[in-house]
């Protein structure tokens, strides 16, 4: 294992009278949510990724991919080598079964129960502990059989149009992921299959249309991010020819989750989806005022945005609120499809976001930050062991967290 860069850092004594408080910049540009090719994303490799951040000034990144901090290594290199501070996080899908029963939205606009939740600021190296790392593998283990599952039903429909075409799930993991295989994975293998069987661009288009049962496609071969998420709309999801409902025990329960979170050393975040294009919200979400409690009652004291989603002025009344009842607040571009877009975050239609808010998200970004260092010096972090949040202290943690950042900019 390569080393963590925290290791070296001064101690916090020291750190105080190596920084200058009076010279700190109002905030930087962050990035606490991009996906990698350890789950799926739209970069290539890490490389790329650190390349695009160097070019867009961005000064701290967040790694978030599902289920797995496999990339943690990797992603600890590239950041030291590139000066950029890095955010070791994690993101888990669960299933609250009451929700489903009742048909309540959390987090998932298609799936009543099913909740997505990240953890900030884990350990390096990742750490679960004994039992929850079991836990973890077996959730891992389900969600690759359903992916088997999936791969076996298209190859059903590609055989009887052309049985030259079929898929593995060997492949597809070889190919095109680091570890964990995922739907969009496969709407990929299959794309490039087609287009490697079909260099006529129209009896590709037909050869597609056949396996969607006679569907027309909408998408055209000539984007291709767009013509894999057709694949997975027509064929991946519920109603398509090679959908496998998944199996209960894919999902965590969310107190799991929380416990996970919390072993590896981590902050507890929600992930907000907030407002869609024609202005409508979860059932969870609607209520501002109880989003804010019943994420309290969890001891949830961190929230997240990928504010590409949202209306700038939705946004901001919404950064305001939950600031001010004093949740960390971050921002992310997610990454998480084939759609290649800069990692500078901003609102819907790239619409800029102000000073203020870009202040809130540093200053919790900072806090993050100071958790992972306080961690690695062996001290207590933002998080208590029960999950109950320092806020008392957050000012200086955010404080501290801007000086362990400026320290990291500045080494040679």
């Amino acid at each position: 294992m390569d080393k963590y860069f925290l290791d070296d850092f001064p101690s916090l004594e020291e750190l105080k009278k190596l920084s200058n408080k009076n010279n700190l910049p109002a905030f930087r540009e962050a990035n606490a949510h991009i996906h990698t090719p350890y789950s799926f994303s739209a970069f290539p490799d890490m490389e790329t990724i650190f390349r695009l951040a160097k070019e867009e000034e961005i000064a701290v990144l967040g790694i978030n991919d599902f289920f797995v901090a496999d990339g943690y290594k990797a992603f600890n290199s590239g950041s030291v080598q590139n000066r950029i501070f890095p955010l070791f996080n994690i993101e888990f899908i669960g299933l609250l079964r009451e929700e489903q029963k009742k048909g309540h939205r959390r987090n998932d606009p298609n799936n009543p129960g099913r909740i997505y939740f990240c953890g900030k600021g884990l350990d390096y190296p990742f750490n679960p502990g004994f039992f929850q790392n079991l836990r973890l593998k077996s959730v891992i283990r389900e969600s690759q059989n359903q992916m088997k599952a999936m791969i076996s039903k298209l190859n059903g429909l590609l055989e009887p149009v052309n049985p030259s075409i079929s898929l593995s799930y060997e492949n597809i993991k070889a190919r095109y992921a680091k570890d964990l295989v995922r739907e969009r994975h496969l709407a990929k293998a299959l794309r490039l299959a087609a287009a490697e069987a079909y260099p006529d661009q129209e009896e590709q288009i037909r050869f597609l249309e056949k396996i969607y049962g006679g569907k027309k496609s909408k998408a055209g071969v000539g984007n291709t991010s767009q013509l894999e998420n057709e694949i997975r709309s027509n064929l991946l999801k519920s109603g398509g020819g090679a959908f496998v409902e998944e199996n209960e025990d894919s999902f965590l329960e969310l107190d799991k989750i929380i416990k996970i979170i919390i072993k590896a050393g981590g902050i507890p975040c929600y992930p907000v989806l907030l407002d869609d294009p024609s202005g409508n919200y979860t059932e969870f979400e609607s209520d501002t005022e109880k989003l804010a409690k019943a994420l309290s009652a969890h001891k949830i004291g961190c929230i997240e945005l990928i504010p590409c989603r949202n209306g700038l002025s939705v946004l901001r009344d919404f950064v305001t609120f939950f600031h001010e009842k004093n949740f960390l607040v971050t921002f992310g571009t997610e990454h998480n499809t084939p759609e290649m877009v800069p990692l500078t975050v901003t609102a819907r239609g790239s619409e800029k976001l102000d000073d203020e808010m870009k202040r809130v998200a540093w200053e919790s970004v900072c806090v993050i930050a100071a958790h992972q260092y306080l961690r690695a010096k062996g001290m207590q972090g933002y998080v208590l062991p029960d999950a109950t949040t320092s806020v008392d202290q957050k000012r200086d943690l955010s404080l501290l967290g801007r000086l362990v950042i400026e320290f990291f900019l500045s080494k040679k």
